[in-house]
């Protein structure tokens, strides 16, 4: 699992047909209301970066946001770009399966470069 590391977050990729990534925040919060201002800022900054890149790289036709933690009660977001071709489009990824996706996608280690770039403070 390829992991990007930020000052407040860390970012994680999500095994999956489709480019999908998970962004958490490091102190062991559950809920979104108890994150500090810093920390709900730098969530809204790095999906708005992710976002953009996700769609300039991949050009996907759609990008699923979603956060949530039953499973894993800690604050923490999905974004993940979708594609009519996946498996599950236009369902969610968490719905039923509607076909057998085959996809032709540039390399994730090149997006998390680009990503690091963008979101890493300058030295």
């Amino acid at each position: 699992m390829a992991t990007v590391d930020l000052p407040l977050l860390f970012i994680e990729t999500h095994d999956s047909e489709v480019p999908w990534l998970k962004i958490f925040v490091r102190r062991g919060v559950r809920e979104f209301s108890e994150c500090t201002a810093e920390e709900k800022t730098a969530i809204w900054d790095a999906l708005d970066v992710i976002e953009r890149e996700m769609l300039d790289y991949y050009r996907p036709e759609k990008i699923n946001i979603a956060s949530f933690g039953n499973m894993l009660p800690q604050v923490h977001w999905h974004i993940m770009a979708r594609f009519k071709e996946d498996s599950y489009f236009p369902e969610p990824m968490w719905g039923p399966r509607q076909r057998e996706g085959v996809l032709a996608l540039p390399p994730m280690e090149l997006f998390l470069e680009r990503l690091r770039r963008k979101l890493l403070p300058e030295p």
